[in-house]
């Protein structure tokens, strides 16, 4: 039986590894939601605002808060993640860029910001 020999990923970026993985989409997925979810805890913090009174506010579950304030819950749609933010005094943009070049997509070409939640 033949061993497989080894990708040798010298000379290629982290998003080839991830892309050759097959983890790209999941990694970044996961990597937003713990940028999200550590925003939201600041902003809480600063506001010395409480899990028990986040979940009055948005008139849901402490669960449900802590749902979203976990870094490896990424089941959490963009609607809670608005309407959290603007209990905070926050906004939630979002922007979609090329995958080559990193460079964001231009407002009217399907990037911009979140309605404000209601």
């Amino acid at each position: 039986m033949k061993a497989k020999k080894p990708f040798d990923h010298s000379g290629s970026s982290f998003d080839d590894f991830l892309e050759q993985e097959g983890i790209r989409t999941e990694v970044g997925a996961l990597a937003a939601k713990r940028v999200l979810a550590w925003q939201l805890a600041q902003a809480m913090k600063r506001q010395r605002k409480t899990k028990q009174a986040m979940a009055r506010e948005l008139h849901t579950s402490r669960s449900q808060v802590d749902r979203l304030l976990d870094p490896n819950h990424t089941a959490i749609s963009l609607l809670t993640v608005a309407r959290a933010a603007t209990v905070l005094g926050k906004r939630v943009t979002i922007s979609i860029s090329d995958v080559k070049t990193g460079r964001q997509a231009q407002p009217g070409a399907g990037a911009g910001r979140l309605p404000k939640a209601v």
